[in-house]
């Protein structure tokens, strides 16, 4: 392992730096300060960044007295590789404003955005995944420049990306790639092999179906009329002589995303909506 009083004085104290280097690399002034306030809100909306620059500054100051196993060390440690992902992912956020251009400055200085950067990075922050984290950096993009939807709504997604897992985001993704999916096929798609109705599997499947039904993300296809009012179901006629219920993995209503669920995919799924385009 490095030495950490190396670590310090060459890595973690220079983390915020780069991060700083990186966002201002960009001629316009206007521009500039519009990405100063990003970062620092972004910054700001982490509790363990201030911690971290202190720590690390007190490792350099002290780094004669402190042994490379304590606990104040390892710490340290832990958090350079999460201040890095978060220069990286800064970065890349930045790089799309520069993307947008100049019709977004405005935007991206405003108390309301700024509200939803900081919203946003403190989802970022309990994210334990890469995936999540992805989702989270693409709706700040697109939020900078977007105007599909308005800023609570932008709120409701990021609720949605703090309260779902990757499992509801994989049933997600197959609904939006083939729109009137039923359940059997969507859980043939993500796992192939149909476990028992009374598995656990099948219950957390049923889990996820209803979690983004009630949330309003997913719902069986219905017709409308031609203002979109939706048509009633004619009754199904009732089966005689079946004992069970419905099945996890039934195999006759198709799903589709509603409009808001349709919304959450362009703001936070880049990769799906531009593959599937």
């Amino acid at each position: 392992m490095e030495d950490i009083n190396s670590l310090v004085a060459n890595e973690s104290s220079s983390e915020i730096e780069k991060i700083k280097e990186e966002l201002s690399q960009v001629a316009p002034t206007t521009k500039k300060r519009a990405l100063e306030k990003f970062g620092l809100a972004a910054l700001g909306s982490i509790p363990w960044v201030g911690g971290f620059i202190s720590a690390a500054a007190s490792m350099k100051t002290e780094e004669g007295t402190l042994k490379t196993d304590s606990l104040q060390t390892r710490w340290l440690e832990e958090h350079e590789t999460k201040m890095q992902i978060l220069g990286e992912t800064l970065t890349e956020i930045s790089t799309s404003f520069e993307r947008l251009g100049e019709a977004i400055d405005e935007r991206i200085q405003s108390k309301e955005y700024l509200d939803l950067v900081k919203k946003s990075f403190r989802t970022w922050d309990a994210a334990d995944t890469d995936e999540k984290r992805k989702y989270i950096a693409n709706l700040i993009s697109n939020a900078s420049g977007s105007n599909i939807c308005s800023d609570d709504v932008v709120r409701l997604f990021i609720d949605w990306l703090a309260g779902y897992h990757e499992s509801h985001f994989a049933v997600i993704r197959e609904i939006y790639k083939t729109p009137g999916v039923t359940r059997y096929d969507i859980w043939s798609v993500i796992n192939g092999v149909m476990p028992r109705e009374d598995s656990a599997e099948a219950d957390l499947y049923k889990l996820l179906i209803r979690d983004l039904s009630t949330g309003g993300v997913i719902r069986q296809a219905r017709d409308t009329t031609h203002d979109g009012q939706f048509l009633k179901r004619k009754p199904a006629p009732k089966k005689s002589g079946s004992r069970t219920t419905e099945s996890a993995f039934e195999n006759s209503k198709p799903y589709v995303l509603t409009e808001l669920g349709k919304q959450f995919v362009h703001y936070t799924m880049n990769d799906v909506v531009t593959r599937i385009g």
